[in-house]
């Protein structure tokens, strides 16, 4: 069995195809089940953020496998696979543990560093257990990276100067702007992202927070003094405010053309900056061809952010360095886990056939006391133990390799073991 990845991100797609291929929430349990139905599949975690879909699955066959998860896409974002097979990558065993360490770690984030991503692999690997897609196989490699991406943030200073993303977006608003002083804010959307922009807000900022749940809304508005509406209100809100920030779940865009066409004949002429951080997006992109609108999405965050790089850049060496020796201790247990059945069988064997042997000649040792019997109970416990040492270390040793393969059919042909 490989564990394999097959996914698209930012650097890889435009921004176009990378909200189509979006994973929103109320459609992942449907998503992992389809992944998992699928013949070459028998785990799998789905990673979907603002910067990329992600495929983890377990399975046999790497060829049968990446064929299931095209199929999928292609359902997914209802395109014909020939619209973004040459734009996926895909890597399995030491390649995709490496890949999702440095995704836990933020080195694969647009904004360096970001501290946002380990509580989303977090959140897509815990959604997958619930689901039971996510067993063994994958969560030993998805404990490990959480593991990896504290080790990176705690080690090394690779977030110490790093923005968010929620907090990359009020930085890029507040460049445009100088100042949010006089300003009205509209921050759509108080999931995580959301809050993360309001938390970035000073107080005192004229703060609105929309939402569905007009009570999570107020919970996120509370921190900076501000007031919660709900979604319905922000087509009216839009002639009043001038930032809109927007992340929300939603799979269509809550703010349309139209309602920021509505919203300009009565604003006289005032301008309005969007920021948009939605995959899929929450802003009609057309919206930018409005006079007076400004409208900058995830590609001006990836722009924005890559001028802080140099700050943090002598970080990445250090994570790296962490990643790589996470990687091999990662699969030393892998490989140690993918024996240890077999090593217990042949050890249960040789149990059974150690007190049947004591069992058979129990008359002859029937006028032993009970301190003798325990004395031949341990002689014969440790001769058993001793002709399995060594062959055990050997195959933990060698295991996940080709002569570990040979090995452990060798033993299985040779005692009789379960395959």
């Amino acid at each position: 069995m490989s564990v394999l990845i097959i996914g698209l991100n930012h650097r890889t797609v435009p921004l176009e195809l990378l909200e189509r291929m979006a994973v929103p929430e109320d459609r992942l349990s449907k998503a992992l089940h389809d992944l998992v139905s699928r013949p070459n599949i028998s785990e799998a975690v789905v990673l979907s953020t603002c910067n990329r879909t992600e495929i983890y699955a377990l399975a046999e066959r790497f060829h049968g496998a990446f064929q299931d998860v095209v199929e999928f896409l292609t359902d997914l974002a209802r395109l014909p696979s020939s619209a973004f097979i040459d734009d996926l990558y895909s890597m399995f065993d030491e390649g995709a543990a490496e890949h999702l360490f440095a995704v836990a770690a933020g080195l694969d984030s647009a904004v360096l560093g970001e501290s946002e991503i380990l509580g989303q692999v977090r959140n897509a690997w815990e959604f997958a257990r619930r689901e039971g897609s996510s067993r063994s196989g994958l969560n030993l490699m998805f404990r490990h990276a959480l593991e990896v991406g504290k080790r990176a943030r705690t080690e090394t200073a690779i977030s110490r100067h790093a923005s968010s993303v929620s907090q990359a977006a009020v930085a890029m608003a507040l460049e445009r702007l100088g100042s949010f002083s006089g300003h009205r804010v509209l921050v759509i959307g108080a999931g995580d992202m959301g809050e993360g922009m309001v938390a970035a807000l000073a107080r005192g900022v004229d703060v609105v927070v929309a939402n569905r749940s007009v009570d999570r809304a107020a919970a996120v508005a509370d921190r900076v003094g501000g007031r919660a509406v709900p979604l319905s209100e922000v087509p009216a809100l839009l002639s009043e405010v001038d930032v809109v920030l927007a992340s929300t779940g939603a799979t269509a865009a809550v703010v349309e053309r139209e309602h920021v066409e509505q919203a300009f004949v009565t604003r006289r002429g005032r301008p309005l900056l969007c920021i948009d951080m939605g995959v899929p997006r929450d802003i009609e992109p057309t919206v930018r061809d409005i006079d007076g609108v400004t409208l900058l999405d995830i590609d001006d965050l990836r722009t924005f952010a890559a001028r802080g790089l140099s700050e943090r850049g002598a970080e990445v060496d250090d994570v790296r360095e962490i990643i790589q020796v996470e990687v091999q201790r990662y699969l030393d247990g892998a490989q140690a886990r993918t024996v240890s059945p077999l090593v217990a069988q042949l050890r249960d064997q040789a149990e059974l056939v150690r007190q049947g042997e004591l069992e058979r000649f129990a008359s002859r040792f029937s006028d032993l006391d009970e301190r003798e019997g325990e004395a031949l109970d341990a002689l014969t416990k440790a001769i058993v133990a001793k002709l399995l040492h060594q062959p055990t270390v050997r195959l933990k040793d060698v295991a996940g390799s080709p002569r570990g393969e040979r090995l452990a059919d060798a033993l299985r042909d040779l005692f009789d073991l379960e395959p």
